[in-house]
């Protein structure tokens, strides 16, 4: 008995030391080599520097704030309208009357305005007789625009369109009229359409 016993106890106290330098099968670890094993995960990178390089970040910090400004223009364009047909005959009507009241032959002459007429008091437009447009207004008022020289009325017969200015005003001699076809002309003169005795 005892000389099994002196057998048996050295080797029950080298069991510990034989079973950790055994290789492991079929994935099972001690709890000290599954530590010893598994991959330390890396602290990421701050993300300014993780992105860009320290040359880029360096150039953002410094960028003047111009460059990153955004400029946004506005244009605003105003379609003016064929004149309607009432429009020309209530014209015609006046002329009619006035010729009536007259007793005598009247002719319609144009009278040249000073300065602009507001875009917004236009009704309407019809071509006229050689470079003109023929502008009913609101207030029952026609005036004549004449265009420049190479420019027909007939491609304003649809009507036209005008940017719209920081004072809402057209022009002589500034703006531009747009026609639908595509012309593009210059308003050269205004004059107001008046009802002569004469």
């Amino acid at each position: 008995m005892n000389t099994l016993a002196t057998l048996i106890l050295p080797l029950a106290l080298l069991a510990p030391q034989i079973a950790g330098s055994l290789p492991v099968f079929g994935g099972l670890e001690t709890g000290a080599e599954a530590g010893r094993a598994a991959p330390q995960p890396k602290p990421p990178a701050p993300l300014g520097l993780q992105s860009f390089g320290p040359s880029s970040f360096l150039q953002d910090a410094h960028r003047t704030p111009a460059q990153n400004q955004v400029r946004i223009e506005r244009r605003v364009t105003i379609r003016i309208s064929p004149a309607r047909p009432t429009t020309q005959e209530q014209m015609m009507a006046q002329a009619a009357q006035a010729q009536a009241q007259a007793q005598a032959p009247v002719q319609i002459v144009e009278r040249e305005l000073d300065g602009c007429i507001p875009v917004q008091a236009i009704a309407g437009v019809q071509p006229g007789q050689q470079n003109r447009l023929l502008l009913f207004m609101h207030d029952t008022r026609v005036l004549s625009a004449a265009l420049e020289r190479a420019c027909t009325p007939r491609d304003f017969y649809q009507g036209f369109y005008i940017d719209r200015t920081a004072d809402g005003m057209l022009c002589p001699r500034r703006d531009r009229l747009q026609s639908r076809a595509g012309a593009s002309c210059e308003v050269t003169r205004l004059s107001r359409l008046t009802v002569s005795r004469d």
